[in-house]
């Protein structure tokens, strides 16, 4: 990262320096005042909403959770997403030693924070975030802290993200591929937007300093092994890791091997942008009878493999705000009317591949109307469901192997699951 941080203020909500950490002598206190002035000039002007500032020879990156800013002054060409990135990062420690990072948890941990500001950044660099390292010598206990503590080896070492010493009776690997699929149809049926974003969420419960190596059915790999593709070779876009993967070996050999954190991480997200096939289309008709009744009827039908199988569909159509006296019919699960969201929510537990299901609903509407009233936002059926053992993108893990000196055998368990992210579909 060329450039380095000057300092890192925590602001109240009104501007009011908490506490501040200055790390190379060349701004003063008085930015944060500087910062905020120009903040309030901002906030009338909606086009300005970014989170740099810049005013007098000093950049200002901010950042705001709660009633808390995290504020980074420098008066050098820093990278501002990786500056940005790390105020993230010391939200999440912060959470991890006081539950939530607010005025009144900054208050009353001020030898802490302090202790952590020093750790965290050296000379205006971001070092070390990980919480559970930090964790391990700055302590909230005052009478752990009296005992002089050698600072544990992942500080000390290249693997800042994983302790040494650690040790189970049973050592597995979890890894779930998670993928979430966003889409948007129109009035007319037409898809607008389709994507798909993925994730590998690990959960490592492994002993010692072990080597994982993992692959996939990845085109570029394949294809550079000169393996026949035959099966289903994906094209992985936009592809991010975990700070454990080794890149230069990924860049040179399409390889994703690394040492991971103990417990729970996400080791890397995809996104794939081709045209995706709605998994579970919805078709909706309402009509208006003499203006004191409305029938909606609902088709809803899976388009995946008749093997797979989607748990917990949960559709829900919107009704007019006015509406009461529900009368609901299904073919399969159940509806109820929820007033509160204007909605009615049909939930299938079970909706296997290639049926499809029917609702029929009546609502009473008011005989008397206002007719001056402004018409009605008419709000998307939105559609949540899970399909597990399935992946739309067809990818697959080839092999996940775990290597450690002591020559211990780890189990590795994978599974697979789709399910609705943003799935809307503007019909009614």
């Amino acid at each position: 990262m060329t450039g380095a941080a000057s300092a890192l203020f925590l602001l109240d909500i009104k501007g009011r320096v908490l506490v501040w950490r200055d790390y190379r002598g060349d701004v003063s206190a008085t930015q944060a005042e500087r910062f905020f002035t120009k903040l309030i000039e901002k906030e009338g002007d909606p086009q300005s909403q970014d989170p740099v500032v810049y005013d007098n020879g000093v950049t200002y990156m901010f950042i705001q959770h709660s009633n808390v800013y995290l504020m980074t002054a420098t008066r050098q060409n820093c990278n501002a997403a990786s500056l940005l990135f790390f105020m993230h990062r010391v939200v999440d420690v912060f959470k991890h030693y006081f539950e939530e990072l607010e005025e009144e948890s900054l208050r009353d941990n001020f030898v802490v924070v302090y202790e952590l500001l020093d750790e965290i950044m050296d000379f205006g660099y971001p070092q070390f975030t990980e919480a559970k390292i930090l964790s391990e010598f700055i302590k909230t206990d005052a009478y752990r802290m009296e005992v002089t503590q050698r600072p544990p080896m992942a500080v000390t070492n290249a693997v800042s993200w994983r302790s040494e010493g650690i040790n189970y009776k049973k050592n597995e690997v979890f890894l779930d591929v998670v993928e979430s699929v966003n889409i948007l149809v129109n009035s007319n049926g037409q898809i607008i937007r389709s994507d798909l974003v993925g994730a590998l969420k690990m959960r490592t419960y492994l002993s010692g300093m072990p080597e994982c190596k993992l692959g996939l059915n990845d085109r570029v790999l394949l294809e550079a092994q000169g393996r026949a593709t035959k099966g289903k070779a994906i094209d992985l876009e936009d592809i991010k890791f975990h700070q454990c993967v080794r890149l230069a070996r990924f860049e040179n050999d399409r390889t994703i091997s690394f040492i991971p954190p103990d417990g729970s991480f996400d080791l890397m997200t995809y996104r794939l942008s081709t045209q995706v096939k709605p998994l579970i289309w919805v078709e909706a008709q309402v009509e208006k009878h003499s203006r004191s009744r409305v029938e909606i009827m609902v088709k809803a039908r899976s388009q995946f493999k008749e093997r797979s199988n989607a748990t917990n569909v949960e559709i829900a159509v919107p009704v007019p705000a006015d509406a009461s006296s529900p009368n609901v019919r299904t073919s399969m699960g159940s509806a109820t009317y929820a007033p509160e969201n204007d909605a009615l929510m049909w939930k299938i537990r079970s909706f296997p591949g290639g049926k499809e299901y029917m609702l029929r609903a009546e609502f009473t509407l008011p005989s008397i109307t206002d007719e001056e009233a402004t018409p009605e936002r008419k709000a998307p059926i939105r559609v949540n469901f899970e399909i597990p053992y399935f992946t739309v993108s067809g990818i697959q893990v080839r092999y996940l192997k775990v290597i450690e000196k002591s020559g211990y055998q780890a189990l590795p368990w994978v599974r697979y699951i789709t399910m609705a992210g943003e799935y809307e579909l503007r019909l009614i």
